[in-house]
């Protein structure tokens, strides 16, 4: 199980941590029309970055960044998922002028945070991770941000992308 910190202070993570080879795990989260995804509703190479809340400033900032890089990544799929309410991520998209990234919402069901062991007991948020799943459902490349306030490697994860393609 992967040491996170959040603040400095260990979480508890719960599910079981996804390795890079194996196949990705389902997962059913809410879109910002409300509309049910899951991991069989999207193709194609899929970068998946975990976050805590899209309304914190290494969240907002990470989905940023990753939507500017999405346009230069070709056919990678981008999407972020948090605990966020649909309400607020469509919120957060419109006033930062996100659209090249598909926000997506853990609040009702927890099954992305527990099926990729990213969901963090004491808050019931999600911890921050980078997952970058290939065009045949398996695992690539795999970063669980040791604290929950730091950035990703961003330069690592877009390399994995890029690479998958």
């Amino acid at each position: 199980m992967p040491q996170v910190t959040m603040r400095g202070n260990p979480v508890t993570l719960l599910g079981k941590p996804v390795e890079v080879g194996q196949k990705a795990p389902d997962f059913t989260v809410v879109a910002n029309d409300m509309s049910t995804v899951t991991l069989k509703d999207t193709s194609g190479v899929r970068l998946i970055a975990s976050v805590p809340s899209l309304d914190t400033g290494v969240c907002s900032a990470e989905t940023r960044r990753f939507n500017e890089e999405a346009a230069k990544l070709g056919n990678v799929k981008v999407l972020v998922i948090s605990m966020d309410l649909p309400f607020a991520q469509k919120r957060w998209c419109a006033a930062e002028g996100i659209e090249n990234v598909q926000t997506l919402s853990d609040h009702r069901e927890a099954s992305f945070g527990q099926n990729y062991g990213v969901l963090i007991k004491e808050l019931r948020l999600l911890a921050r991770a980078i997952f970058v799943v290939d065009s045949s459902n398996t695992i690539t490349y795999v970063e669980y941000v040791p604290e929950v306030t730091d950035h990703p490697d961003y330069d690592k994860a877009l390399a994995a992308a890029r690479a998958a393609q």
